[in-house]
């Protein structure tokens, strides 16, 4: 098939640098060119130099893998910044507890930037570089009073970088069948607005959201994630071995596995060309 009509997206695996098992299977994608993107937590507990030379050292050998930064304002993690709050127990908030402060207007949007620059300035000592991209771990970049802290963070120390945005397009219908997905269209509408006016670009569709606790046919998934999945667009994939750290900090352990085989298996290329759709 002629490249030319082929759609290019991108494919990102969240969370490296959350556990040793998570990034190992991350590495093992990008290696296979099963990914083209991923995002990394700087607060994470498996974000040593080793791991950060590794990743650079598979990517180099892939084709273009882009590297962005996976913002992180929720527990069980902590901030970078001393003076940050609220605090739970030393931890961010808890997702839901976040939310509901934004959504009330509770948080101080001043000690986001403040942490966010600090998460930004880590990436860079780290990798050496800026982020290509940035995006926010359960979300929270969309977050009402934490997106424009967001965007301006990005403005300021990561000025090339694009951001995600994780709204969907289709029938009305079909929105209001996934309620997850609903929550990151309403969410995202604004923020869209918002990086538009800042002139910072974005993932113009998104697609990736599903319940994890239901175990469902990530194949399955996969396929209806890349229907008519514009040029650009963007999925978000999971992928990791399960290890005790990871079991510690997080309820998404065995799901995680269910996507790395099915990425490096033969069903996901034939996918992928089924659908006019290339990762290179």
């Amino acid at each position: 098939m002629n490249d030319a009509a082929l759609r290019r997206i991108w494919l990102c695996a969240d969370d490296y640098g959350l556990a040793e098992g998570v990034n190992r299977a991350i590495r093992d994608l990008i290696s296979r060119g099963r990914l083209n993107a991923t995002s990394v937590m700087v607060v994470g507990p498996a974000i040593g130099r080793a791991e950060v030379t590794a990743l650079q050292d598979t990517a180099a050998n892939s084709p273009r893998c882009a590297i962005g930064l996976h913002a992180t304002l929720t527990a069980p993690f902590r901030p970078l910044t001393m003076h940050f709050r609220p605090l739970d127990g030393g931890l961010f908030l808890p997702f839901s507890t976040m939310l509901r402060s934004g959504l009330l207007r509770r948080l101080d949007p001043e000690m986001i930037e403040d942490e966010l620059l600090a998460q930004l300035a880590a990436f860079k000592e780290l990798f050496g570089r800026e982020p290509d991209f940035v995006d926010g771990h359960q979300h929270v970049q969309l977050f009402p009073q934490v997106r424009d802290a967001f965007l301006r963070a990005v403005m300021e120390a990561a000025p090339g970088a694009w951001v995600r945005q994780g709204g969907r397009r289709g029938p009305l219908a079909k929105l209001l069948g996934e309620p997850k997905a609903l929550v990151l269209d309403v969410l995202s509408a604004q923020f869209r607005k918002r990086a538009a006016a800042a002139k910072i670009p974005f993932n113009p569709v998104f697609a990736g959201a599903y319940d994890f606790s239901k175990q469902p046919d990530f194949g399955v998934l996969m396929g209806e994630f890349l229907r008519e999945l514009p040029e650009g667009g963007l999925v978000m994939c999971h992928p990791g071995f399960v290890d005790e750290t990871l079991e510690s900090l997080d309820p998404l352990t065995t799901q995680r596995e269910a996507e790395h085989a099915y990425l490096a298996s033969d069903q996901f290329p034939a996918l992928l060309a089924a659908n006019k759709v290339t990762l290179s």
